[in-house]
């Protein structure tokens, strides 16, 4: 059959407008308080990369449900791909906008289809890719609404609510075997290593240490021995390594910021307590839903992994106490 474009030219040009989108969203757009973090980038741009790779497709073979569902996705690996071995982006944040973008990439495919059965006119094509950057001067425009998040966990201990109580406000070091292999360890997120109070009550300053140069403060609000330690972050984003976390997800920044976490002990039986950690996330994103399940995820991982380590560490000091009697 003779062919118009050369094969999978779709896949070359899906990642190039990927790519040329990304310049002028990070390097033009954004000195008008416009990047990466919007929508007109983050679900238009991925959405037309699959239209572009379908359409080019399409005038030269015919498709398959399937394929017009998964072709899409290889424009996108190669986008993500170049994106972080030129450094524009990192792991952690290829990794949060993957599943979107594959899935936003295979409804581009599937209105490409639709449009190609419809026969509509090229001109409607080319200001379908050009959307992004109609709709991105509107959407500078219109004001951020913080939406603001509280993510739960808890666990029981067999050990007393004391004995639980002393593993939370100074933590020694953690070794790396004592967190269990997590999503946040595999996504490269920093890990925690130790925690230090510089006193016991209301107002005094609790340093947490991560690896990665990570290091930030939380001042205590509320100081029950064995029952509560309540806090608010105190995070100087510009003390945070920038090549700790991506700068789109970094602590205390522009976009996600823990505010406020809480420790809750409740004594349910004799040497057996149940302890829940909590903390508050402001979401300073238009993703909506999309962002609200990362920041569920990624936080309740986390909070498993310290529950944990605070169980087996607390479990322990109860064991070495009943040797000792």
């Amino acid at each position: 059959m003779y062919r118009r474009f050369p094969l999978h030219l779709g896949v070359v040009l899906g990642a190039l407008y990927g790519l040329a989108l990304w310049w002028l969203f990070e390097l033009v757009f954004r000195a008008y308080g416009l990047g990466l973090v919007s929508v007109s980038f983050f679900f238009l741009v991925p959405f037309l990369i699959g239209f572009l790779r379908i359409a080019l497709e399409l005038r030269q073979t015919q498709l398959t449900p399937t394929q017009i569902f998964f072709l899409p996705w290889q424009p996108i690996f190669v986008f993500l791909a170049v994106s972080f071995l030129t450094l524009m982006e990192g792991a952690i944040c290829i990794l949060v906008a993957l599943p979107g973008f594959l899935l936003l990439a295979s409804l581009g495919g599937l209105l490409a289809e639709f449009n190609h059965r419809l026969r509509l006119e090229r001109r409607w094509t080319l200001c379908l890719v050009a959307l992004p950057l109609i709709t991105a001067p509107i959407e500078g425009q219109l004001p951020r609404s913080e939406a603001f998040y509280e993510i739960r966990n808890t666990i029981v201990i067999e050990a007393a609510a004391e004995r639980v109580w002393q593993e939370l406000g100074n933590v020694s070091y953690i070794d790396e075997e004592e967190l269990p292999l997590s999503l946040t360890r595999l996504m490269g997120i920093p890990r925690p290593l130790e925690a230090r109070m510089d006193g016991a009550n209301v107002g005094s300053i609790r340093t947490s240490v991560w690896d990665k140069g990570v290091e930030f403060q939380e001042v205590i609000t509320r100081w029950e021995p064995g029952v509560v330690m309540a806090y608010d972050f105190l995070i100087d984003p510009q003390r945070i390594p920038d090549d700790a976390l991506d700068r789109h997800v970094k602590l205390g920044g522009e976009y996600f910021s823990p505010l406020r976490g809480k420790y809750e002990l409740r004594e349910i039986a004799a040497n057996r307590t149940e302890l829940s950690l909590s903390t508050v996330v402001r979401d300073n994103t238009r993703f909506g839903l999309y962002s609200r399940v990362w920041v569920q995820l990624i936080f309740s991982d986390f909070h498993d992994s310290l529950l944990q380590l605070m169980k087996e560490r607390s479990e322990n000091l109860r064991a070495i106490a009943l040797a000792g009697d």
